[in-house]
């Protein structure tokens, strides 16, 4: 085995590698598991030579031993979302050109006649029980490993495809950031077709000899008990994970909410990221477990480039500084490196843990670099040393009267409000100012808010232009699969472009 996920495995033996309602299991046993499963992916082949192979597993054994299997065996992995719609599955599966799908019995009555239409082979992990013994092939670092696909918010989701050598330097350098060991233990209820679970969680815990607990979705009362028996010493989660946590822990009795908080004080680290942290969530989080959050920025195509201190000021609202191995500028929209601080340009990226390409994209993916450079399209400035996200650059930044306003930063004020409990911050086009701010809020039960109350409210905060111009009430914001606001879906709400 060439690839150091695997070799560390080894080494790891028989530690308990993952937990869950089924039992546990031991690196040894995710060794063996994957080795089978890489022997029936092979079939009468001596190599897979970067075939695609779709993974439709839930979080377990079987999940890690398809990821695995399928590197062992020369392979793409393609992870798909459990909840997805059929024609959802069918973009990811036609346009990875997916020669395997595996899954499990339960998932195959669904996506069986898919595979059926499409000629994918489809590979359901109970079947495979016994194989006869054969060497695997030997997998070089430089080999494609993965396809996740982006959210989309602008046209169809784009495949990232990056190497071992990519994910490699993603662990790494999380791992030698966030100080992961061989005694953590941590829960993993996110996504697995994402690159927070695949890589912050899940690949961070295996890299380290660490012990993950797998969920098959988030479930508050069960992951409070464990937190109160002290289950866990590290924990990522989307801020609307910690928005749920704290409704729970207000609802509790006395006594339970005492022993949860006593349980998430004594982990050595918790992780928010995958969208904005308001600052107000942060404070009250740290009220009620003593527990500063750590907030880093990431995208699925670089990985980890941005996180606030493990041993350090973790500021509110802010995404910390580069992370080991990764080199981060500012470039402002007249294409001049930006060097002094407080002034606003695009995010751009570049070291080992980028990606290389967009699936089958070329013209695109060269558009996406500048001279070695990945363009996220995020807008940030440097406050006092430490990165601050101001948002997309096409549906976070509010071109208003000459100024470039931040969503992100109209957002945590409203959060601020005592009856607002969720917002979007949009800008609609405006004869006036170009762009006008727009916000769709969620209120408290029983609240009530117009606009005229909520321009008053936020006069006393903020500079005329940053007020909203129209108000939305809503019963819930529209949100992906990681729990992000889906700014576009927003502007529908509007009757926006």
């Amino acid at each position: 085995m060439n690839l150091p996920l695997m070799t560390r495995a080894v080494s790891h033996g028989d530690a308990v590698a993952l937990r869950a309602e089924t039992g546990t299991h031991s690196y040894r046993d995710l060794l063996e598991r994957s080795r089978v499963l890489a022997i029936a992916l092979l079939g009468d082949r001596d190599d897979l030579r970067e075939a695609r192979v779709a993974l439709l597993v839930p979080p377990g054994l079987e999940y890690v031993a398809a990821q695995w299997g399928t590197w062992r065996a020369g392979g793409v992995t393609t992870p798909l979302c459990l909840s997805a719609t059929e024609p959802e599955w069918e973009y990811s599966l036609t346009d990875s050109d997916a020669e395997i799908v595996i899954t499990t019995t339960e998932l195959a009555a669904r996506i069986g006649p898919l595979c059926q239409r499409l000629g994918p082979r489809m590979l359901v992990v109970s079947d495979v029980t016994t194989v006869a013994p054969r060497e695997l092939p030997d997998v070089t670092p430089d080999r494609r490993a993965m396809i996740l696909y982006t959210s989309g918010t602008t046209s169809k989701p784009k495949g990232v495809v990056t190497t071992h050598a990519n994910i490699q330097a993603q662990i790494e350098s999380l791992v030698a950031a966030w100080e992961w060991s061989a005694t953590d233990r941590i829960p993993l209820f996110l996504p697995l077709h994402h690159i927070h679970g695949i890589i912050n969680v899940l690949s961070c815990g295996l890299w380290s000899g660490a012990q993950i607990e797998t969920f098959s979705k988030f479930d508050a009362p069960t992951l409070l008990d464990r937190v109160r028996a002290d289950a866990y010493s590290v924990f990522m989660a989307v801020p609307t994970i910690y928005v749920k946590l704290i409704q729970a822990l207000q609802s509790a009795s006395s006594s339970d909410r005492d022993a949860y908080c006593t349980g998430f004080g004594r982990m050595r680290l918790m992780v928010s990221g995958s969208a904005a942290l308001p600052g107000s969530v942060h404070e009250e989080w740290f009220q009620l477990t003593g527990q500063k959050l750590l907030e880093r920025y990431g995208m699925t195509e670089i990985g980890m480039a941005l996180s606030n201190a493990y041993r350090g000021e973790r500021r509110p609202g802010a995404v910390g500084v580069p992370l080991p191995g990764v080199e981060v500028r500012l470039k402002s929209e007249s294409s001049q490196l930006i060097r002094s601080e407080n002034e606003p340009g695009e995010i751009q990226v570049r070291g080992p843990s980028v990606f290389g390409e967009y699936w089958n994209r070329p013209e695109i993916t060269v558009e996406s670099f500048d001279d070695g450079w990945f363009r996220t399209g995020d807008m940030a400035v440097i406050e006092d040393g430490y990165y601050h996200i101001m948002g997309r650059l096409s549906v976070d930044i509010i071109k208003s009267g000459g100024y470039k306003l931040s969503a992100l930063e109209i957002e945590a004020t409203l959060l601020e409000h005592p009856v607002i409990c969720e917002c979007a911050v949009i800008g609609i086009p405006d004869d006036t100012w170009g762009e006008a701010v727009a916000a769709a809020v969620v209120l408290k039960d029983g609240a009530s808010l117009d606009i005229d109350s909520l321009r008053a409210w936020c006069r006393e905060r903020q500079s005329t232009y940053k007020i909203p111009k129209q108000l939305l009430v809503v019963d819930a914001l529209p949100r992906n699969a990681m729990g992000k606001v889906t700014k576009p879906a927003v502007r529908q709400l509007f009757g926006s472009p």
